[in-house]
């Protein structure tokens, strides 16, 4: 056995994360489950295509972001070809989740707070990407973060309007696709998700910042009600010990100076 044939093992094709001209793999890289993307056979051995995946290693190997998967290296593999290897992530994609009605309290926050957060961080490093789906979605098994996959092929110096704004509607698809199966109803999120994807683009949310924003607003309006209503109590309070205060002590201070010409 080689040294090549050693290095790998168990490899398993992962047909639900089949991209347009990639296939993606599960494998053992020296005993340790990682993750890859090859070629489809049909392009693996034309130029163009060779091309295209190695500049996405290129845009996609300095990213640095707790909810994007990691790129470790790209490397040849028996019977594949060039691959790019990525940290293998364990959990389920967020489609089969929502195929399973399987959302809860806990992954709707995250999907509010770090789904955003790691939309943001793909506009600041300027990525161009594939439309944002609950397939590219990953939730991991521990601590059930949220994991993007397949989060871009190429930088700009600058992104198109319109780059920003397709995320955003997409973003606001994929909240009314996970509210559609949520156990109660968030009238508020839904006002949000239906915002994102108005028919008007005038009227959907400008950029992420501005829809971060408006998720925090929602999300701190407890908050604000249970201080307002905290403050309201104690001034309740206050007022009552004060109208409970005693007479004759109130009398004893009157006469104090009286007494004191005595």
């Amino acid at each position: 056995m080689t040294d090549s044939e050693s290095k790998w093992s168990e490899l398993t094709l992962l047909p639900e994360w089949e991209e347009e001209f990639c296939l993606v793999y599960r494998v053992k890289k020296y005993g340790k489950w990682v993750m890859l993307k090859c070629l489809k056979p049909e392009y693996k051995e034309k130029p163009e295509f060779r091309v295209m995946l190695e500049k996405e290693f290129d845009v996609r190997y300095n990213l640095a972001h707790p909810n994007i998967v990691m790129i470790n290296d790209f490397e040849p593999i028996p019977g594949l070809g060039m691959c790019i290897i990525t940290d293998n992530v364990y959990g389920k994609s967020l489609r089969e989740l929502i195929d399973a009605r399987a959302i809860d309290a806990d992954l709707l926050l995250k999907i509010k707070t770090q789904l955003p957060d790691a939309l943001a961080y793909i506009q600041e490093n300027h990525i161009v990407h594939r439309p944002l789906r609950p397939e590219m979605i990953m939730i991991t098994e521990e601590g059930r973060n949220i994991k993007l996959i397949d989060v871009g092929f190429d930088q700009r110096n600058r992104l198109k309007a319109q780059d920003c704004l397709d995320d955003i509607y997409n973003y606001g698809d994929i909240l009314r696709q996970v509210l559609d199966v949520y156990p109660s109803k968030q009238i508020l999120l839904r006002h949000i998700a239906d915002r994102c994807t108005d028919p008007n683009p005038r009227r959907r949310f400008h950029d992420i910042q501005e829809l971060r924003l408006a998720i925090e607003k929602r999300s701190g309006n407890a908050m604000y009600i249970a201080i307002i209503a905290f403050i309201l109590a104690m001034s309740v309070l206050l007022a009552w010990l004060n109208s409970r205060r005693s007479p004759d002590h109130k009398s004893d201070k009157r006469q104090t100076p009286t007494e004191v010409v005595r």
